[in-house]
């Protein structure tokens, strides 16, 4: 799959911008189609991890890859992200419960959500944004590195990552 830039990102970052005010535009845009690419590759809404069972889920799900009890949880708590991650996850016609937020990540029809989802983990840093340029690529790493804590980071990647994502939100 291609990056969803066009289709799922930018409109989801406009949306929670024009309707939470929580800012959009292509800052918020890089860190999504960064992490997206560094975390699945826009391919794979289930956590690949060799020996698991089939039709069993995790422990990350979403092209941005949550956890139960870590990214979907903290966005849930959070006084900053709490009610515009309510708010989207009762729109989407779910319970507002952990298990049910990540569940929905695994299928296509919980993609916008999973967007929402990461875009307000972002939110929830009290660090801004790195601007969208190739000289931030370290600040966008750290960024990463706080927000989504990876249990084996992937530093070899991120840059090329960082650089289509730049290309795709600067055009």
């Amino acid at each position: 799959m291609s990056v969803p830039y066009v289709t799922l990102i930018r409109p989801m970052a406009a949306r929670l911008a024009a309707e939470h005010r929580i800012p959009g535009g292509a800052a918020a845009e890089a860190m999504l189609i960064a992490i997206g690419l560094q975390e699945s590759r826009f391919r794979h809404r289930d956590q690949v991890v060799p020996g698991k069972k089939p039709g069993e889920l995790g422990p990350a799900t979403g092209f941005w890859q949550f956890e139960r009890g870590g990214g979907v949880r903290g966005v849930m708590q959070h006084p900053a992200s709490r009610g515009p991650a309510k708010l989207l996850t009762l729109e989407a016609g779910l319970p507002w419960e952990a298990e049910a937020i990540w569940r929905s990540f695994a299928g296509a029809e919980g993609d916008e959500l999973a967007c929402a989802f990461a875009r307000l983990l972002l939110f929830t840093d009290p660090a801004p944004l790195p601007k969208p340029d190739a000289g931030q690529e370290e600040a966008a790493w750290a960024c990463y590195l706080r927000n989504w804590r990876p249990g084996k980071p992937h530093r070899k990647s991120w840059g090329p990552f960082w650089a289509e994502a730049l290309g795709l939100v600067l055009g």
